[in-house]
């Protein structure tokens, strides 16, 4: 029976190179947000790809759940999911099935990363309410806190923190593969991967460590100033 490992995040986070990290393992097989074609049916959001992801990715939440259970060929099944998809109405009782780590990165670098594909966004579409609300619902309904890890600290020391996620967070052996991996597009890569994956396809491992925090344009205060309480709160969780 392979086990499920869920790292949540909001967009802009290095979330798709961690999946380029778990990908790189033999025992795992990945997934590229299994909800977001879900999420903009039910929404009716334009975000980039949104034509292709609709034509090429199921809909249905249930129908989603199903294969998200469904067992894998491999030891494990490492799915990459936003926080932010899982509207009102999503099916979420099928978590209690899964192991789950929440990935968090400062809201300034998140800002000016997202603001570049798609500069008309509210907070909610950037993920810290989403992260708050399900570190919640996974407390109160697995008993056991999720662990929460900064992108800073996997830049900074990569080995250290994939040991802390691989081990406290989904209680699996770290495998050292999963510090490089080589270039290019994956079989995994959702249909949105062109307007947004051009530097992991490009990447062979984790980035240098994050320097200064980026300036926040005027007109994003109030989404910065919501998101980063929210980041403040889960960095001390």
């Amino acid at each position: 029976m392979s086990q499920i490992l869920c790292l949540w995040s909001g967009p802009r986070n290095i979330s798709t190179a961690m999946m380029r990290s778990f990908s790189a393992r033999t025992d795992t097989v990945c997934w590229d947000e299994p909800f977001f074609a879900a999420y903009l049916d039910r929404t009716g959001l334009d975000h980039p790809g949104r034509e292709e992801t609709l034509a090429e990715c199921e809909t249905d939440p249930e129908t989603v759940v199903a294969r998200i259970i469904k067992p894998v060929q491999a030891d494990y099944h490492f799915q990459k999911h936003m926080a932010h998809h899982m509207i009102d109405g999503m099916p979420t009782d099928w978590m209690d099935q899964a192991r789950h780590v929440l990935l968090i990165r400062h809201p300034a670098r998140v800002i000016a990363s997202y603001a570049k594909g798609r500069p008309d966004f509210v907070a909610d579409d950037i993920g810290f309410p989403g992260l708050l609300a399900l570190h919640s619902h996974i407390t109160d309904r697995q008993g056991r806190t999720p662990l929460v890890v900064d992108c800073d600290m996997i830049l900074s020391d990569p080995e250290q923190a994939l040991r802390a996620i691989c081990q406290d967070g989904f209680d699996i052996p770290l495998d050292p593969a999963m510090l490089q991996w080589e270039a290019g597009p994956r079989e995994e890569d959702g249909p949105w991967a062109p307007y947004w994956y051009r530097n992991v396809i490009a990447s062979k491992g984790f980035g240098p460590p994050s320097g200064a925090l980026p300036a926040v344009a005027d007109r994003y205060a109030e989404i910065y100033a919501s998101s980063l309480s929210a980041y403040n709160t889960l960095l001390a969780l």
